[in-house]
């Protein structure tokens, strides 16, 4: 398939996911499970878990970055699709948890709390704006376009790097406040 082809094809898809995933999630995060008619316990075990996902998401989008540097394209590949995947399994299991436990309120006072509600709604607002970043990365690594790729790239990576390093920091801020 020729690459301008390539790029045309997904773009329709890039679009779509961009404003289907937030929509979703949004939607998906005041449904709770048990309200319809599933028996589901609360996934207090969530959270640490996918705290972590958004840990190594962080250390492949480094790695990544260091191998391209030094020139090893294969690695570099090989590691933005292991950090990708790692994404769609911390959404998974945000939306799972979400769907069966009860949001934890921050209950830190003073400056610690808007600066994690500063964190909060930067890490919210940027995961967004990450998913069709990340997925024009891509096609554009696909469709062999390395120029606007690299292009892209640099936005992109500073951006994703900000929104998996937030989220451990989320976590950290909020954890001692889950019920137990």
């Amino acid at each position: 398939m020729e690459t301008n082809n390539i790029e045309k094809k997904y773009n329709n898809w890039i679009i779509a996911l961009s404003v289907i995933i937030p929509v979703a999630v949004a939607v998906l995060f005041k449904i709770k499970l048990k309200d319809l008619g599933f028996n589901v316990d609360p996934m207090p075990i969530l959270p640490p878990i996918y705290a972590t996902i958004n840990g190594i998401t962080a250390v492949l989008l480094v790695t990544a970055v260091m191998a391209i540097k030094n020139g090893n394209r294969k690695l570099h590949e090989l590691l933005m699709k292991v950090a990708i995947g790692c994404s769609l399994v911390f959404l998974v299991l945000y939306i799972v948890y979400h769907m069966t436990t009860d949001s934890t309120p921050y209950g830190g006072t003073g400056a610690l709390k808007f600066v994690y509600f500063f964190i909060l709604i930067s890490h919210i607002t940027l995961s967004i704006a990450t998913i069709p970043l990340v997925l024009i990365t891509y096609v554009r690594a696909l469709a062999e376009k390395f120029d606007k790729h690299k292009k892209i790239a640099k936005i992109t990576f500073p951006i994703w790097l900000y929104v998996a390093v937030t989220g451990v920091l989320v976590y950290l801020m909020i954890s001692p406040y889950y019920a137990n």
